[in-house]
């Protein structure tokens, strides 16, 4: 998913995208702890997906604290 989609969502739609890439994320781990994962790359993807969700939710932070 790219930067641009998230911004496009609203503040709900990327509080529940990012709680199911933390779960999907946890799962993961847990998994390549316990054995070979089909797509090693996929913990990168959802890592990076978690990262871009926050930094678009800490964008509309700030722009909300600039405007008040």
């Amino acid at each position: 998913m790219k930067a641009s989609e998230l911004r496009e969502m609203s503040d709900e739609q990327l509080t529940l995208t990012l709680k199911e890439t933390n779960e999907t994320l946890f799962r993961l781990k847990i998994k390549s702890q316990t054995e070979k994962l089909e797509a090693p790359t996929e913990l990168m993807k959802h890592r990076r997906l978690a990262a871009r969700i926050h930094t678009v939710l800490r964008q509309r932070e700030l722009a909300k604290a600039a405007t008040a």
